[in-house]
């Protein structure tokens, strides 16, 4: 057994080496992939942002393009390039291109004639004036006196401001050119919006200078080796002025199929050391340029280490699990020699949980008989709700038709006395009473279900004046029989109500009624009603001067079948079918005692121009 193991223990360290051989191929492989990938997504993102900065440098160079041209069509532009010797022509076309330079937050426009000589500008009034310059040697008024709108970047040579200029010839009424159009736009605001972002931002020139950077220290800076031909091409337009150029310190590397290039971070501060940048460049045909967006690799390259630790983590789990693997296959003959005494134990367990299924069959028989119990239970239940629902209904029928049908029973009686005296016309009158009752009793048969559940009517603009005298003339015989006076007090400008009318008769007849009562043995029998608008709502109050309300039975004065009158004197319906009522209204209803005597409180929004045009129709 011991020349066993001496003879394994080369093969064992024969392959201990070779695995630690392939982990290290596998960590280097994935490395160089990792570090693919992460360049490849990082020139993917660069590309995204290359897109949005281009296109939004094309749309802001797009809102001036047309501006030289447009100004060039003016009448006042063209007398003026006709005769350039009108001071007074001269002086109103200076200010009204300050006002449009103003307007259009251009940095200057100015109007130069064929010889080159600029004789009016927006910043006429400034020392570094554009008037009396000459721009013959610049390429955008070169190009327009050819006949063709231009378009050319520089710093100007008046301001030393960098800006970029749109230029468009001014034509006679036969054609003929007698002078440019020049509009010139600001670039630092350009360059603003760059910095501080995770992307660096390089605008060049076709000779490869850039002139637009969201690093200041890169600016008149050339991608490409300054020849005597691009410098000479720089000097006869004079683009960048007097301002001196100068090549970047780069290197181009190769980052696995990704172009990187290593740059300054800083042309200012050499102790901000390089970065290896991702590149990814588009051309603007129409402005000349190209732009570049410039991405850190430095995240990217974290990232990808951050990868490769991932896998060697993942390789030290695999090898920690395949040790796991042979120590739990070592553990298997232990447990193998435990299986007869676990088979045991599980016959035993076995014949429990039968006992105990048993139980439980016979407690889910139990539950169910018991369920069907319920369930009857709960039939009968609804069945009594739906009996007790009848009855209340039956009751507030009763409660409610009744004052109605005793205001017809005393029109009736005076019917028949006027048609005794011959009054034929007071008599018909009474009549019509009696049939407005009649339908007011209609009503409330229809709306009683409403104390219980919303209504499905529609709520419209109701006037509370005259909805006040019809229900006066209702209550009246009660008020009489009990000595009760109502006052009223109602603003004649007060708006009108968001309810029905039907059912608002309802409330205040409910409250009035109960009011009387309340007085019926007090020595001041006086009820006050009063309205008041305020803030988009009306509060009604009534107030008697009775026994008032104890703090006691406030609370529950709204509850169904709740009364503090006498047996046989009410059932209690009253107050909770006028709350049910409010509420439907989207109002809201209350009571306080007043000192002496209770004071009700109902309070509903006012109607609206919509609720009066839908009442109207």
């Amino acid at each position: 057994m011991r020349m066993q193991r001496t003879a394994w223990a080369p093969r064992r360290l024969a392959l201990s080496a070779l695995a630690c051989a392939a982990i290290a191929l596998i960590v280097w492989v994935g490395s160089v992939l990792a570090h693919r990938h992460s360049l490849a997504q990082g020139y993917t993102r660069a590309e995204t942002a290359l897109r949005l900065t281009v296109n939004a440098l094309a749309a802001d160079l797009a809102r001036y393009e047309v501006m030289p041209q447009l100004i060039g069509d003016l009448d006042l532009i063209r007398q003026l390039a006709a005769d350039p010797s009108d001071m007074a022509l001269r002086d109103a076309t200076n200010r009204w291109l300050a006002a449009q330079n103003a307007a259009l937050h251009a940095s200057d426009i100015y109007l130069i004639l064929p010889d080159g000589e600029t004789i009016a500008a927006s910043n006429h009034g400034q020392e570094l004036s554009f008037v009396g310059q000459n721009f013959s040697y610049r390429p955008y008024f070169i190009d327009a006196m050819r006949g063709r709108p231009a378009r050319f970047y520089g710093v100007g040579t008046t301001s030393g401001v960098r800006g970029y200029f749109f230029s468009a010839p001014v034509r006679d009424a036969a054609g003929g050119i007698i002078a440019v159009v020049a509009v010139k736009i600001g670039v630092d605001r350009i360059e603003a919006g760059w910095r501080g972002g995770e992307y660096r931002v390089l605008v060049t020139d076709p000779d490869g200078t850039a002139f637009l950077s969201s690093e200041p220290s890169w600016l008149y800076h050339s991608l490409y080796p300054l020849t005597a031909d691009r410098l000479a091409r720089t000097a006869a337009s004079r683009r960048y002025a007097e301002t001196p150029l100068a090549e970047f310190p780069l290197q181009r590397l190769d980052g696995g199929g990704v172009e990187l290039l290593r740059l300054p971070a800083s042309l200012s501060d050499a102790a901000a050391g390089t970065r290896d940048y991702i590149a990814a460049s588009q051309n603007m045909a129409d402005a000349g340029w190209t732009v570049h967006v410039l991405l850190d690799s430095a995240d990217l390259r974290a990232e990808a280490r951050l990868m490769v630790l991932s896998l060697v983590l993942l390789l030290s789990a695999a090898l920690f699990g395949a040790l796991m693997l042979r120590q739990r296959r070592a553990r298997i003959a232990e447990r193998l020699a435990a299986t007869a005494e676990l088979e045991r134990r599980v016959v035993e367990r076995t014949a429990d949980l039968a006992r105990v299924n048993s139980q439980l069959e016979q407690e889910i028989a139990e539950r169910r008989a018991t369920e069907v119990e319920l369930r009857a239970a709960q039939t009968s239940l609804v069945q009594v709700g739906k009996l007790a629902a009848l009855g209340q209904m039956s009751a507030s029928l009763s409660h409610e038709i009744n004052q109605p049908l005793a205001a017809a029973r005393n029109y009736a009686d005076s019917a028949a006395i006027l048609i005794e005296r011959g009054d034929y016309a007071r008599a018909r009158d009474n009549i019509a009473e009696i049939l407005a009752l009649v339908d007011r009793m209609a009503a409330i048969g229809k709306h009683l279900r409403q104390a219980a559940r919303k209504p499905d009517d529609k709520l419209g603009a109701v006037a509370l004046a005259p909805l006040l005298r019809e229900t006066q003339t209702i209550v009246g015989a009660r008020l009489a029989a009990s000595g009760a006076v109502l006052e009223c007090d109602i603003p004649a400008d007060l708006p009108a109500l968001r309810a029905g009318p039907t059912r608002l008769q309802q409330v205040l007849v409910n409250l009035i009624t109960n009011a009387a009562d309340a007085v019926e043995t007090a020595q001041d029998r006086r009820i006050t009603l009063s309205a008041r608008a305020q803030g988009g709502r009306v509060t009604i109050a009534l107030r008697d001067r009775g026994p008032g309300v104890a703090e006691t039975v406030a609370p529950r004065i709204f509850d169904p079948f709740f009364t503090t009158k006498g047996m046989g004197a009410g059932l209690g319906l009253g107050l909770s079918i006028t709350a049910n009522i409010v509420r439907d209204f989207g109002g809201e209803i209350s009571v306080q005692d007043a000192g002496p005597g209770a004071e009700f409180r109902v309070v509903l929004p006012a109607a609206t121009a919509a609720d009066a045009r839908e009442t109207a129709a």
